[in-house]
This record gives structure tokens, C-alpha cells and sequence, in this order.
């Protein structure tokens, strides 16, 4: 009898990754339902250590992120695999400016890509916002990021016409392995106001898909996290509808066009 060789039958996604960060791979992987694969690619960021606390990360740091060629290379490289979708999984760095810089930054990579559709969290967060139909935010960031990129984040979403109700960092450790999904469950039910229509937790190395499905049962709105929103993109992107089971109510609604 033959048994599954993980083979992407259905879908393969793509993920460029901050250099030292496991955490998009974990999460893509328990979510990606049966013949659909994930494959990553390590992107240099000096800031990031190979273990230990994470330094806040600032602008500057950010923005070297994206400066090319080392971007731009590890896009054409993963787009010859081939893919289906490639996801940047790096939420702060759209924080450095706006939607439309955002949506420059996907035309500029895809240069490169030879056709390859690119994704980046913020874009695919207010697509899922949209079909969701949710006009009240609560942002929840990860406890390394600085309070003002932070701020900036809720910036950018209230420039894409959404009401910002909570943009807070986490109280939490700055430890990444520390930073476990019911310390996140905790602080977002003590924190989130009734006023907010979804969450938004950003920050692609924050586990955060463990506690979606009972913050929604407890919040009683939808829950939306970095790496899930990547995967519900690359998904439609794919046009695979392949279901995933317990990680919010997002994956009920399709990509709004």
C-alpha cells in the first residue's frame, strides 16, 4: 500500500523567512490540509539571534530587511521550485510605510518570480479584514517589536479605512520559545475590547494559530494571525479548496476580489 510522500498535489507555498525564525514553517505545516506542501528559504537578518531573547527591532533593521538584492534573489530562487504562491513572512516591515509601498514591494518582487503570484501578511490580513467584513480592529503585535512600529502598524491600518480599537505589544517575555499560544490566549481575552469586529495578531514568528479557534469561541468575533491569513491567500491563490479545520473562521470565506 502506497502512503502519503507529502508530495503538493494540491498546492505549494512558498515562505521567505527571516533568517533564525522556525516559527512560519511550524505553523503553515499544521495548518496546510492533505496535498498541500510548504517550503521555506532563509533570508539574512543579522538582528535575529540563533537563540535567546529577541532585541527590539526597529526601523532601521526593518527596512535593511527589505533593501535589495538578498530579497529579491531568494524570491526568483524559490519561484524555480516551482510554487504556487510565495509568502513574505515578515509583518512589520509593511509598517515602515503604507498599502500602496506594500503593494510596490509585491510589483518589485514579482520581477522576479517569472509570474509566480507574491504575497505579504498585511495585504492578505486586509483581504481577509474585507471578507470578513470588518471594519472594527483590534491589533495585537509580538512583545519584541518597539511600541512605535507598533503605532505605525495601526497607522497603516487606519489608512486602509479601518477603526483602530486596541494596538497594543504583548506583555509577554521576549524569549521566542517562551511565548507559548495560551499566554496569548490570556492576555487577548483580558484585552481585547467589545467594540473591536476581529483581531489581528501580527507578527509571523508569534504562535498564535494554537489559540485562534478558542479565543474565537470565547471573543465571539473572528481571529485573524500572520501566518494564517498567508496560508488562506495561497490557498485561493493555488485555487485549491482544500478545507482547514479549526483555525478560525476565515478559511469559510473566500478571497474577495
Amino acid at each position: 500500500m502506497f502512503r502519503s510522500d507529502g508530495w503538493g498535489w494540491r498546492a505549494r507555498i512558498g515562505l521567505l523567512v527571516p533568517q533564525a525564525d522556525i516559527c512560519p514553517e511550524a505553523e503553515f505545516g499544521a495548518m496546510a490540509p492533505e496535498g498541500v506542501s510548504i517550503h521555506a528559504t532563509r533570508v539574512r537578518f543579522p538582528e535575529m539571534p540563533k537563540e535567546g531573547t529577541i532585541p527590539l527591532a526597529g526601523a532601521s533593521a526593518l527596512s535593511a530587511y527589505l533593501e535589495p538584492p538578498l530579497l529579491d534573489d531568494a524570491a526568483e530562487l524559490m519561484a524555480s521550485a516551482p510554487m504556487h504562491a510565495i509568502a513574505l513572512c515578515f509583518t512589520n516591515t509593511s509598517f515602515l510605510g503604507s498599502v500602496a509601498a506594500d503593494r510596490a514591494l509585491v510589483a518589485r518582487l514579482e520581477r522576479r518570480t517569472g509570474g509566480v503570484p507574491l504575497i505579504v501578511t498585511c495585504l492578505s490580513a486586509l483581504a481577509g479584514l474585507t471578507a470578513l467584513g470588518a471594519r472594527r480592529l483590534a491589533f495585537i503585535n509580538p512583545p519584541w517589536v518597539e511600541p512605535s512600529i507598533t503605532m505605525a502598524g495601526a497607522s497603516y491600518f487606519a489608512g486602509a479605512g479601518l477603526e483602530i480599537v486596541l494596538a497594543e505589544s504583548v506583555d509577554m517575555p521576549r524569549i521566542q520559545g517562551d511565548v507559548q499560544p495560551g499566554r496569548l490566549y490570556e492576555w487577548a481575552r483580558a484585552h481585547v475590547p467589545a467594540s473591536a469586529d476581529a483581531v489581528f495578531i501580527g507578527g509571523n514568528g508569534f504562535r498564535a494559530v494554537g489559540a485562534i479557534e478558542a479565543l474565537e469561541e470565547d471573543l465571539g468575533r473572528p481571529v485573524l494571525s500572520a501566518n494564517q491569513v498567508l496560508l488562506w491567500h495561497g490557498l485561493h491563490l493555488a485555487g485549491t479548496k482544500a478545507r482547514v479545520v479549526g483555525y478560525g473562521r476565515l478559511f469559510d470565506v473566500a478571497l474577495p476580489h
